[in-house]
C-alpha cells in the first residue's frame, strides 16, 4: 500500500509542475511580464528557460521514478525561491495579505512533499526499478 501512495503523491506532485511549465510555455510572453512585475529584471529569458527546463525534467524524473531525487531538487532549486519572490505576503496590503498568506504555505506544503521524494525515493513502482528487476 505504500508503494502505491508513494506513487499516487509522485502523480500529484508532478502533475503541478507539468501544468505550470505548459502554462509557462503556453504563455511565455505573460510570463516574462509578470517577472518584469516582480522586479526580476536580470536576463529574464535565460532565467525563464532555465526554470522551464528545471520543472520538465524534475516533473518527468518524479513523475517516470527514474532519478527523481534529482528531479525534486531540480524541482525545489526552482520552487522555493519563487515561493518567496511570488507570495511575499509580508509585503503586501491588508485586503491581500491572507490571500498571499494561503498561497505561500501551501507552496512550502509542496516543498514538504518534494523533500520527502528527496529523502525517501520512489518506493517500488518506479521505472528504475523496474530496469533493477529487468533480466535481459
Amino acid at each position: 500500500m505504500r508503494d502505491f501512495t508513494d506513487l499516487l503523491g509522485r502523480i500529484f506532485i508532478s502533475g503541478i509542475f507539468i501544468f505550470e511549465s505548459y502554462d509557462s510555455l503556453k504563455y511565455y510572453q505573460t510570463t516574462l511580464e509578470v517577472l518584469t512585475e516582480y522586479g526580476i529584471s536580470w536576463n529574464q529569458k535565460f532565467l525563464l528557460n532555465t526554470s522551464l527546463i528545471f520543472i520538465i525534467f524534475g516533473s518527468l524524473m518524479v513523475l517516470f521514478g527514474y532519478r527523481a531525487r534529482f528531479g525534486a531538487f531540480l524541482l525545489m532549486m526552482y520552487w522555493i525561491p519563487m515561493t518567496f519572490i511570488r507570495h511575499s505576503f509580508w509585503n503586501d496590503p491588508l485586503p491581500i495579505q491572507r490571500d498571499q498568506t494561503i498561497q505561500f504555505v501551501k507552496n512550502i506544503a509542496i516543498a514538504g512533499g518534494l523533500l520527502t521524494v528527496l529523502l525517501n525515493g520512489t518506493g517500488r513502482y518506479s521505472i528504475r526499478k523496474l530496469f533493477a528487476t529487468t533480466r535481459v
